[in-house]
């Protein structure tokens, strides 16, 4: 089975939150509620969390996930300029926005007890 590519890119990043947002294509939302939703959904799922949301969809309702990551990508394209169709079309904006600078993890797991700090993950290296 051939594996599935995935794009990396900021536009990327920002499709797959819109599509886990709460933001509806029906309520015909402005760029500014497109970039709150994107905020929002980045902040509670974090990257990869919106893109695990997505999949989730793909999986379970393929039918209706195309649909929703089309009209995402050109909610994006049209909230940050360009076409959704080139993967740098976003770029320009990311750099004075803020918004989805780089990979991160929902806030509630950011600080997780859980997780080893980087001098614990050493030490249980060298415990192996």
């Amino acid at each position: 089975m051939r594996s599935a590519l995935y794009d990396l890119s900021i536009s990327a990043a920002r499709a797959d939150a819109l599509f886990a947002s709460a933001l509806q294509r029906s309520d015909e939302p402005s760029a500014v509620q497109v970039e709150q939703a994107i905020a929002a959904a980045t902040r509670a799922l974090g990257d990869l969390g919106c893109a695990a949301r997505v999949a989730q969809e793909y999986g379970e309702h393929p039918e209706t996930a195309v649909t929703r990551m089309r009209w995402a990508r050109t909610a994006v394209a049209g909230a940050f300029g360009g076409s959704p169709s080139d993967p740098e079309y976003a770029v320009r904006k990311s750099r004075s926005s803020g918004i989805c600078p780089a990979p991160r993890a929902p806030r509630d797991m950011a600080a997780s007890p859980q997780a080893p700090t980087m001098p614990q993950a050493h030490l249980l290296l060298q415990a192996c």
